[in-house]
């Protein structure tokens, strides 16, 4: 079940007020450890609302590895099974 969770609104210098939000993910370790994800703010600024999204950057940084490291492995391996030069043994 995901449940969301507002933190208290504050205001800024500029009069902006903002206003975060987070998801309570699963379960770490016990039933009474939950892990908050935050998802992103509320802004609020001359009686109009928007909405930033948090971007995990980690996240995305180890994904950018891991698809160029599978793409590494899978270009040796199809050169190790049928090499790119031609065959030079004699007949």
């Amino acid at each position: 079940m995901e449940m969301r969770v507002y933190g208290e609104p504050y205001e800024t210098a500029k009069g902006a007020t903002i206003i975060t939000v987070a998801r309570l993910g699963g379960r770490r370790f016990g039933p009474r450890d939950v892990a908050a994800v935050p998802i992103g703010v509320f802004v609020i600024h001359d009686g109009k609302a928007s909405w930033t999204t948090a971007v995990d950057e980690t996240r995305l940084a180890l994904m950018a590895v891991s698809i160029g490291l599978a793409s590494a492995v899978i270009a040796t391996l199809a050169v190790l099974r049928r090499p790119p030069w031609p065959d030079l043994s004699r007949p």
